[in-house]
């Protein structure tokens, strides 16, 4: 039997998407294995999606689509905001939010808290493309905390709240800041005309009861809770993220007004995001409209959620 001359050809890594399904990727180089003080930490260049930074096992973001994830999470909310100046990230540790916020020409100051210093410092020296020197910018100010500590403690007001988080894993580091509590604490450290973004999860129509859960315990803290959903080719599917404020609707801005404010406010070209794209990802399907008006369940501290 003809032995196989590539000793690389079956690398693979295992992408969990949920109990049912697992992706393969073959991997070309695994550029950095570790752990921090919180979770395991990967980087590894893969021959799907480029590089990958990979968090107690699953993708978080790669090279050839993180700028769809990025770019739905942050520019929706800060562009219904008539004027942001004050922005705060929690998580997002890439970098790449802060990029995208830091692309707005009317910020002035971005908090950034993340709890995991040492995936912000790998990130930094792996993931260039990610940050694209984010963290240098002199508006920038990052902190290694626990958001949910920091929010409390702080007597700052915001325009806008960014939530970036890890999945809410059981043994995680963000498992506490998806729920009531924390989301109330949001509420309260947001200006008048305030608005936050979350990353909500997998809004698949076979894995919803996450994305459902968080709309429905926004929708019991904030008056207007907008669900939307992008479709992201590495994480094999379509993501959720919610707007939520007491003040601000992004779904009734029109196509043109979306591309007004991003030809008049944004400092670069947007790759995935514009008019037409925000029509769409707040254009959510029966089906799954069906399953948000139907969810009861509100994710408390004393009963979180888990993703798989």
């Amino acid at each position: 039997m003809k032995k196989d001359s590539d000793p690389d050809k079956h690398r693979y890594f295992s992408d969990h998407i949920s109990p049912d399904i697992t992706v393969l990727h073959s991997t070309r180089e695994r550029i950095y294995s570790g752990r921090s003080k919180f979770q395991s930490v990967e980087v590894i260049n893969t021959g799907s999606f480029g590089v990958c930074l990979v968090l107690d096992g699953k993708i978080q973001s790669s090279e050839a689509d993180e700028f769809i994830y990025h770019e739905a999470l942050v520019h929706p909310a800060m562009l219904t905001h008539p004027r942001p100046q004050r922005v705060l990230i929690a998580g997002g540790g890439e970098g790449a939010t802060l990029r995208e916020v830091l692309a707005h020409k009317t910020v002035k100051k971005v908090i950034m808290v993340d709890i995991d210093e040492e995936v912000v410092s790998l990130c930094r020296r792996f993931l260039p493309s990610w940050h694209q020197k984010a963290f240098d910018d002199p508006r920038a100010e990052i902190h290694f905390a626990d958001a949910r500590e920091y929010l409390e403690k702080s007597t700052d007001k915001f325009d806008v709240i960014i939530i970036d988080l890890v999945d809410p894993l059981e043994e995680g580091p963000a498992r506490l800041l998806y729920t009531r509590e924390f989301y109330r604490i949001v509420k309260q450290k947001l200006g008048h005309a305030g608005i936050m973004s979350v990353q909500a999860e997998p809004s698949e129509w076979g894995n919803l009861d996450n994305f459902t859960s968080i709309v429905n315990t926004l929708k019991s803290v904030f008056s207007i809770t907008r669900p939307y959903q992008v479709h992201i080719p590495s994480f094999f599917g379509l993501w959720g993220f919610v707007a939520a404020s007491q003040s601000l609707d992004p779904s009734e801005l029109t196509a043109e007004e979306i591309d007004a404010r991003i030809s008049a406010r944004i400092s670069k070209k947007l790759k995935s995001y514009d008019g037409l794209t925000h029509q769409g990802i707040f254009t959510i399907p029966k089906h799954i409209r069906r399953k948000l008006a139907a969810s009861k369940r509100v994710i408390t501290d004393k009963q979180p959620i888990s993703a798989y």
